[in-house]
């Protein structure tokens, strides 16, 4: 077998590869020889069938299956002696197409492979992390949006009419056909209007009734309404209202923390202050990463794969084209271009990759099982009922996997360089760590 380099400018490499017909010839009788003692044949015992009997029926379907393991043979064994890593999937073609048998085989293999990382003393990176406690005001402003989620009603006064977001407590008949049907009255029942608890059309009928009146309310149930028997039909509700109440915020108190599982109101303020802080560290995290990789991409410059840097400018537009036309939701539409902004885009976030996975298979960075199941599953929570559909699609596609993981990875990697990194911490304001979380979404 010859492999000779026919390219090598910057890191794109071409080589021709001959398998020759002598050594094809050997590797099919090899195959052969394997698969001899499980062959059966008409007037030969199992086992038994001759060397020249097998080549004449099976030499030219196992020819292909040598040929391809020759060829795959001779790329590992470059590869393994050269060192080189190829960027992207190798281009092989086999040049002398028209090939017959006790012809050499003759393959041409070009691809890109990844540069030299170089190597860095992290110790040399200065990071800032902006810490936050959470202060009293804040304390305060979450508490008044608990007490606000859970509101309470108080009467309005008599004579008052019912509006958009009041409670009306009322007494309800549902007739079909001027008959009462199952399931269709209730007595007391609180009504919120605006909800959209009942049928589309019934709480509109209820805005600007008062205490002690009646009213009727005709509603069409949907045509997909549970209830075959009422879908689609006219139906007529006697309605007799009680109370009309207005929404008042719940009392700050021990009561409402017991509503939310804590023991007193204490308990609840340090409940959301221990929350708040651990919403600030995650976006204290998120300016500190952007801080790090700023810092990577000034000290590293090496080249880079144009394939690469092609490819991810490519998706960047993509996914930008399709942020602008969010009608669009499938690809059926003009072919995008790449502008100098997505490339300049794409080579830092290739060379940021490259050093990055580097610095993770050096440092044996690994994304466990637990983590990568912890992963699906909070993805699998954004489809409520098809959770299980979705870990089952996860585990058998192998790019869902990697798109999952590789955040995952990024994420750790970025944690081991700041354990080695110079880190001093500096004390903000909620609204200066907002505005730096804000500063890095304009720079997206």
């Amino acid at each position: 077998m010859q492999v000779n380099e026919t390219l090598n400018e910057g890191l794109k490499r071409g080589y021709a590869i001959t398998v020759t017909a002598a050594e094809l010839d050997a590797k099919v009788n090899e195959k052969l020889a394997e698969a001899q003692p499980e062959v059966e044949m008409k007037g030969f015992r199992k086992g038994k069938v001759p060397m020249a009997l097998l080549k004449k029926q099976f030499g030219q379907r196992v020819m292909g299956e040598a040929m391809q393991e020759s060829i795959d043979g001779a790329m590992s064994e470059h590869f393994e002696k050269s060192g080189d890593r190829p960027a992207m999937q190798p281009e092989v073609k086999m040049t002398n197409e028209d090939w017959k048998e006790g012809d050499d085989v003759e393959v041409t293999m070009t691809y890109e492979a990844l540069p030299e990382i170089p190597e860095l003393d992290m110790s040399k990176i200065k990071l800032e992390k902006m810490v936050v406690k959470a202060d009293d005001a804040a304390i305060d402003e979450a508490l008044a949006n608990l007490a606000e989620n859970a509101q309470d009603f108080k009467a309005r006064k008599k004579g008052s009419k019912a509006k958009d977001g009041d409670q009306v407590v009322m007494d309800f008949v549902g007739k079909v056909d001027g008959e009462a049907f199952e399931g269709g009255s209730a007595e007391d029942f609180p009504l919120v209007l605006g909800s959209g608890n009942f049928i589309p059309g019934f709480e509109e009928q209820l805005v600007g009734v008062k205490a002690g009146e009646e009213k009727a309310v005709t509603v069409t149930f949907p045509e997909e309404y549970q209830a075959e028997h009422l879908a689609g039909k006219e139906a007529t509700f006697d309605c007799t209202v009680k109370e009309v109440k207005e929404p008042v915020a719940a009392e700050i108190n021990d009561e409402l923390a017991t509503k939310f599982g804590a023991e007193d109101l204490a308990a609840l303020k340090a409940q959301i202050a221990e929350r708040l802080e651990a919403e600030y560290a995650g976006a204290s995290r998120a300016v500190m990463k952007r801080g790090l990789l700023d810092e990577l991409d000034k000290m590293v410059d090496f080249e880079l794969p144009p394939s690469l840097v092609e490819a991810e400018a490519g998706q960047i537009a993509h996914q930008l084209w399709h942020e602008d036309n969010p009608d669009v939701q499938g690809h059926d539409h003009p072919e995008i271009e790449t502008t100098d902004e997505h490339t300049k885009l794409a080579t830092r976030r290739v060379r940021l990759g490259l050093l990055l996975a580097e610095i993770g298979q050096k440092a044996e960075v690994e994304v466990s099982d637990a983590e990568m199941t912890q992963a699906i599953m909070n993805q699998a929570r954004q489809y409520p009922g098809q959770e299980r559909q979705f870990f089952e699609f996860v585990q058998q596609n192998q790019q869902m996997q990697q798109q999952l993981r590789a955040p995952l990875f990024e994420d750790k990697v970025v944690d081991h360089i700041a354990e080695q990194a110079k880190v001093s911490e500096k004390e903000v304001s909620k609204d200066e760590l907002q505005k730096a979380v804000e500063a890095l979404e304009d720079a997206e």
